[in-house]
């Protein structure tokens, strides 16, 4: 396993983390959430991405009972509010009064006394940014959470957060969390510039485009039953982002490059995205343990100048 800073700031995470939306607390029953952490860890894996909003709370819930099995000062616990956890008119957005309470609520659910990243969700036109900026730096002075960040905020934002963090005097966001992948590189043109002028690190989710690059769907047919793009309840964004028989057949090629190499379409594809420079970790999502051996291995995988290149050509920039 990798390790790399978080952008400028001194926390080192693994270029692989354990992601949790729409499995753990899901999806996936307690005993293989257990064994997929265990093999994590036991992997190298050093961190853990989450969010209040996955499953109302309960994947929370969940890992907050599985990592009690392990010493909190080993692994660094990632967070997120911004999205509806109720009905009141103040249960959802960045305002100090709900990051306030969710951060407490989080830590609950956690069973910790500190969420070592905590990430604004998306952005909250509706709330001041240096109301939002200045609950973050509170919270941090009272030790419950160690930095901050973002999720899918414009360049333009987060130069905004940074400067004015500065201004106030408050701790700026240390990471962002983007969409990325060979068949989403938005983040190329001015997020991933932005961040590096600025000292963010990127922990990037959706590295395998909800599971089309891993090259398991076959162009002309109909996805296999079992798969995520065959279950209505969590197929939404891959039919609508990547399903599309071009991007079909491009997986198909991106495996038959990846096993010239050794690797499967998965590792080559979390590979790519670790040869940017403005990447610190690629997310891995999974149902259970198999395909998290696969992708550990990503960690390692060396990607050649001319196939990175040749990748670069065939998934050209969005």
């Amino acid at each position: 396993m990798q390790y790399r800073q978080l952008g400028k700031w001194g926390v080192r995470l693994s270029t692989i983390g354990l992601g949790s939306y729409l499995t753990i607390g899901m999806h996936v029953d307690d005993d293989t959430s257990r064994e997929c952490i265990k093999f994590a860890f036991d992997s190298g894996v050093n961190w853990i991405d989450t969010a209040n909003a996955y499953n109302m709370g309960q994947a929370e819930v969940t890992l907050g009972k599985l990592l009690a099995e392990y010493d909190r000062d080993d692994f660094v616990l990632l967070t997120k509010v911004w999205a509806p956890m109720g009905d009141g008119p103040n249960d959802r957005g960045l305002s100090a009064k709900h990051v306030f309470e969710q951060c407490h609520a989080s830590l609950q659910r956690l069973q910790t006394d500190y969420i070592d990243i905590y990430l604004c969700h998306r952005p909250d036109p509706d709330t001041p940014l240096e109301e939002t900026i200045r609950i973050m730096d509170d919270l941090a002075r009272r030790g419950e959470i160690l930095y901050w960040g973002v999720s899918e905020w414009p360049a333009e934002l987060i130069q905004e957060a940074v400067d004015l963090a500065a201004l106030m005097g408050c701790r700026p966001p240390a990471v962002n969390q983007p969409r990325y992948s060979l068949m989403w590189r938005v983040p190329e043109a001015s997020v991933f510039p932005t961040c590096l002028k600025t000292g963010l690190g990127n922990v990037v989710f959706s590295p395998l485009a909800h599971g089309v690059l891993t090259g398991k769907y076959a162009p002309g047919e109909p996805p296999p039953a079992g798969t995520r793009a065959a279950d209505d309840t969590q197929n939404e964004i891959i039919m609508d982002l990547y399903w599309t028989d071009e991007n079909l057949r491009k997986a198909q090629r991106l495996r038959e490059m990846a096993g010239d190499l050794g690797l499967s379409a998965a590792q080559l594809a979390m590979a790519w995205c670790l040869r940017h420079q403005a990447v610190t970790s690629v997310i891995s999502g999974v149902t259970k343990v198999a395909p998290l051996q696969d992708n550990v291995v990503a960690a390692d995988a060396e990607v050649p100048d001319d196939v990175y290149q040749a990748l670069c050509e065939m998934f050209p920039e969005s």
